[in-house]
């Protein structure tokens, strides 16, 4: 049996690192953080990486770090998130395997975005480090001139052919992934061929339970809400600077400030039913040009809109404690 589970996630800032993390690692790096990690050309990343250094090799030796070390033995599973990391599974074969470590390893590839693969000119792969054999699961060809025409290496391509099993954050997402090129970004023939798995993402049901919520002022639980939910509603509106009405419904908005999730839907949508008794608090970060635009609402719409581009994780818990609807207008699922 498999007795450890190890999550590589990206990391950029300019650059792409692998981190280990024991818990699900998203956090705070927020929607910024993942736009900055597409800008780098892939020479400089991997200049930077040395993937052919001793170092870039010990990225899956457990015993180099402090938080892994231990009795874990060779059995593990390795879990990559996304196109940052979907190089995992060939190093795991080329730079262990192939040496007789990590011998009943395995790798499971999971696609929380399938919009992001990891898509470079093809004489990239060179910079790699990896044996000609991975050629053919990096090759990819699409329509696009960026980051070059023609023929291009996709490393999200290649995390999919080459770890054990695939897996998306929900069936649903996992059934739109294979229904065509629309859906599944071109990827949707390969994704049919290894067979995708989709399981419901999950929450924290300690950081987000009401009855304890260490952002909220006003606790409850199914027995308690209706008596709760106006006072955390009134508390929020005054913390915003809206007015504090009861009556007036009040709709949320958290999330990333991308054409994926929706946000200029939302802001095309904010201008027809502003003139209604409504108000609306929107919340996060992302593209500058959505951000700017979030931020104008209360100027155009007083006492009636607030925006906020920032990542606030207090503010998000009080959101979804005291809105009484929640608007989630993306375009697909993640």
């Amino acid at each position: 049996a498999l007795k450890l589970f190890v999550s590589f996630t990206a990391i950029n800032v300019g650059l792409i690192v692998f981190l280990l993390t024991i818990q699900c690692s998203w956090r705070k790096f927020g929607a910024k953080l993942l736009q900055k990690s597409m800008a780098p050309k892939l020479d400089k990343i991997m200049w930077t990486m040395n993937l052919g250094s001793a170092s870039c090799v010990k990225v899956l030796n457990l015993n180099c770090s402090k938080y892994f070390s231990g009795p874990y033995g060779e059995d593990v599973l390795f879990i990559a998130n996304d196109w940052h990391t979907a190089l995992i599974p060939c190093y795991l074969k080329s730079m262990y395997q192939s040496k007789g470590i990590y011998l009943n390893a395995k790798v499971a590839f999971c696609i929380h975005n399938i919009a992001y693969q990891g898509r470079f000119p093809f004489s990239d792969f060179s910079l790699l480090n990896l044996p000609d054999e991975y050629r053919s699961s990096f090759d990819f060809i699409d329509g696009y001139e960026k980051p070059i025409m023609g023929r291009k290496i996709n490393w999200m391509k290649a995390g999919i052919l080459e770890s054990h099993r695939v897996v998306t954050v929900s069936p649903y997402y996992a059934q739109e992934l294979v229904s065509g090129v629309d859906k599944g970004v071109e990827l949707d023939n390969v994704l049919r061929k290894s067979c995708i798995t989709g399981i419901v993402n999950g929450m924290d049901t300690q950081e987000w339970n009401p009855a304890t919520d260490k952002y909220t002022d006003v606790k409850y639980d199914i027995t308690t809400v209706i008596d709760a939910k106006p006072l955390l509603k009134e508390a929020l509106q005054a913390a915003v600077g809206l007015p504090v009405d009861k009556k007036i419904p009040l709709i949320g908005f958290i999330g990333r400030l991308e054409e994926q999730k929706g946000s200029d839907i939302l802001v095309a949508a904010i201008r027809k039913f502003i003139g209604l008794d409504v108000q609306i608090l929107v919340l996060g970060t992302g593209k500058k040009k959505f951000e700017q635009e979030i931020e104008k609402l209360e100027v155009l719409y007083p006492d009636k809109a607030k925006g906020v581009a920032k990542f606030n994780v207090p503010l998000a818990h009080t959101i979804t404690a005291g809105a009484d609807f929640m608007l989630v207008p993306s375009r697909f699922e993640p």
